[in-house]
């Protein structure tokens, strides 16, 4: 499903971010990339969406080449693509469901469907009870679903988390683990960049691990080592 084909990433004058990164992630598969700050993890999932272009090499989803799309196509390869960050990136002022309905609107969803689609998207977070609440009314982790939820309202084919649980404590950690193998179960492809060791040792899944810019390890079922 998603290819990383020799990607490299140099930024001005001659910081290395990625070196001759190549590996796929097949459908409905839970990847985590890890690796210290700063080894490249973020730049990587930036690239699939083309937040950020590599400086050389290719990304390919379902044979589509990400990284030779133009502008007015993007936008149809990031309904495909649901995006989770570290920081929860909420309207202060809307309430949880406000916030979802919101993200939405901007795309041109028609209201009725916005009506029919939050509540259940609400629901798969476990926000249900929620959604009148402003963002202030939240702990950490429902925040954080929040996110999940607002990135899942496309019904998209990947979800890419990146460093989901850094601002959470272990209890909310363990929560949005969870959820992210909801949602993996659910039929869609997630892709989880993270330095938390524990949450990838208990995760048991693929683990692909950066340093300096480059994959060192690929393990079907592994753990975190550097």
């Amino acid at each position: 499903m998603i290819k990383f084909e020799k990607i490299s990433k140099i930024y001005p004058p001659d910081s290395v971010a990625l070196k001759d990164v190549s590996f796929t992630v097949e459908k409905n598969e839970f990847c985590s990339v890890v690796g210290r700050s700063g080894a490249g993890k973020s730049t990587l999932l930036k690239m699939l969406i083309r937040e950020e272009d590599p400086t050389s090499g290719k990304i390919f989803i379902d044979d589509v080449e990400v990284t030779s799309l133009n502008r007015k196509e993007l936008p149809f390869l990031r309904r495909k693509i649901g995006a989770v960050f570290q920081d929860f990136k909420l309207l202060p002022y809307k309430t949880v469901y406000e916030n979802i309905a919101f993200a939405m609107e901007v795309i041109g969803m028609d209201e009725e469907f916005i009506k029919a689609d939050v509540p259940q998207v609400l629901a798969l977070v476990g926000l249900a009870k929620k959604a009148n609440l402003f963002p202030y009314q939240l702990s950490g982790g429902e925040k954080q679903r929040v996110g999940f939820a607002r990135a899942l309202v496309y019904r998209p084919e990947i979800l890419i988390a990146d460093e989901p649980t850094g601002n959470l404590d272990l209890l909310n950690t363990l929560d949005v683990i969870r959820l992210l193998l909801k949602i993996n179960e659910l039929g869609t492809t997630v892709i989880l960049a993270t330095h938390d060791k524990t949450v990838v040792d208990n995760l048991q899944k693929r683990v692909v691990t950066l340093n300096d810019g480059k994959v060192i390890r690929d393990a079907k079922q592994g753990k975190y080592i550097l």
